[in-house]
């Protein structure tokens, strides 16, 4: 506020002086007389009008100053709200398509992306993967050491598919893979090795036991023709056909085992 006062106490002045100066000089251009009184008031008057004049000018001008910067900070935390709640709507949109304990694709979201995958290809092999004699390990060992044993298998299953192939969670003990764009050589040589990473897992639910851990795994190729049900019925059938033919192998076309 004293700043204000002194800003509108110069303006008077200034003002005032102006004043004296303008009827110091125009009066007598007029051939008028610049007598006492007029002196007073040509000084008088700016400094009465002037300073209220100035000093609400000035407030005013401090007070959008101060509202401004208010303004444009409740402008910069509103941007930084919107940024973070679009970033936890995208962490919150991520985690709902991701299986909360291996963090693959949950169902839905896994066949959401076939789905998407299907449309831009008719090449590509569906793999589903089912975990061996699961039951026992959780009705002997306990449903925690099952929850160890699935994360195991899934991180092998992660780190044996491609970059590119998409992996999921699509039941308790199962999981499905699509290899877009491969042919039965290649995706042979994939399924293998995922049945192969899982065969090698130490899993030890305890007391210094070692439980051998297996997948079994069911193998269809995408056709032109087909839908999507008729490659899951497909690899189904061969799930089916690789579980009843002693587990721990590939079944693909033909229902013939080609690993075990």
């Amino acid at each position: 506020m004293r700043n204000i006062v002194v800003k509108a106490a110069a303006l008077a002045v200034a003002a005032a002086i102006s004043s004296f100066a303008l009827v110091m000089t125009v009066v007598p251009l007029l051939g008028g007389v610049v007598e006492g009184n007029a002196i007073v008031m040509s000084a008088v008057t700016p400094l009465v009008v002037a300073f209220p004049a100035g000093l609400f000018t000035f407030w005013q001008q401090k007070r959008l100053r101060n509202a401004l910067s208010d303004l444009t900070f409740a402008h910069n935390r509103l941007a930084e709200a919107h940024m973070e709640l679009a970033r936890v709507h995208a962490q919150l949109s991520a985690k709902a398509r991701l299986d909360d304990m291996t963090g693959l694709l949950n169902r839905e979201a896994f066949f959401e992306a076939l789905k998407n995958a299907r449309r831009r290809t008719d090449a590509g092999v569906l793999l589903i993967i089912d975990a061996d004699n699961f039951k026992y390990i959780n009705d002997t060992h306990g449903h925690p050491q099952g929850d160890v044993a699935l994360l195991l298998m899934s991180e092998a299953i992660a780190k044996s598919v491609r970059e590119h192939d998409l992996v999921g969670r699509i039941g308790g003990e199962e999981f499905a893979a699509f290899l877009a764009g491969t042919d039965t050589e290649e995706a042979m040589i994939v399924a293998e090795r995922i049945r192969l990473s899982v065969e090698a897992i130490r899993f030890s639910p305890g007391e210094g036991q070692v439980l051998p851990l297996s997948v079994s795994i069911g193998a269809s190729r995408l056709r032109a023709q087909n839908s999507l049900s008729d490659l899951m019925r497909e690899a189904d059938r061969h799930l089916y056909l690789a579980k009843r033919n002693g587990r721990n192998r590939v079944v693909f076309e033909g229902g013939a085992p080609l690993a075990a």
